[in-house]
């Protein structure tokens, strides 16, 4: 929901998934409300290696032109336990790879 999370983030200001009132929600719900981005958490800065899904048109996928669309959202309460998190791209399943992260809890 920022501008990190997508690599054409200027041209898609008016694309459903980036729209203001969208990442204005988003925002509210990590900010205001509390709950934890796991993955962001791990990796606050990171841009090119997020990217969870591209378009099946323009070779997105081959030139890494994608959008951080997949996030696992966590209470509070799990903040600290979060101990990896990364992005599935081994192998391609769809126009979406798998966000994993693990949580040590004893």
């Amino acid at each position: 929901h920022k501008e990190i999370d997508l690599k054409n983030y200027k041209g898609n200001k008016k694309n459903s998934g980036f729209l203001p009132e969208e990442r204005q929600w988003m925002t509210e719900l990590f900010e205001g409300v509390g709950w934890v981005d796991t993955y962001r958490k791990l990796h606050p800065d990171t841009t090119d290696a997020s990217y969870t899904w591209w378009s099946n048109r323009g070779e997105a996928y081959a030139k890494n032109v994608g959008w951080r669309l997949d996030y696992q959202i966590a209470h509070p309460s799990l903040e600290e336990k979060i101990v990896k998190a990364s992005i599935y791209k081994d192998e391609k399943f769809s126009d979406h790879a798998p966000l994993i992260v693990d949580y040590l809890i004893k």
